[in-house]
């Protein structure tokens, strides 16, 4: 399921993944999505696509 709305995506990131959305874990993440020619940001976007990494980003940014 690929999330529409940043409280499914903090529900599945939390409870599923069970990850911790702690500052520090934003950042992490934006440092790597902002950069548009890292590796790991090129296999995001060709697996959900540029708007679902646009959301990621934003909600990233709401932490």
């Amino acid at each position: 399921m690929i999330a529409q709305s940043f409280e499914e995506w903090r529900s599945c990131i939390e409870n599923d993944c069970k990850i911790q959305l702690t500052k520090a874990f934003a950042q992490k993440r934006l440092s790597v999505y902002l950069n548009r020619k890292e590796a790991e940001t090129q296999k995001f976007i060709s697996l959900y696509g540029e708007q679902h990494l646009e959301n990621i980003i934003t909600w990233l940014k709401r932490i």
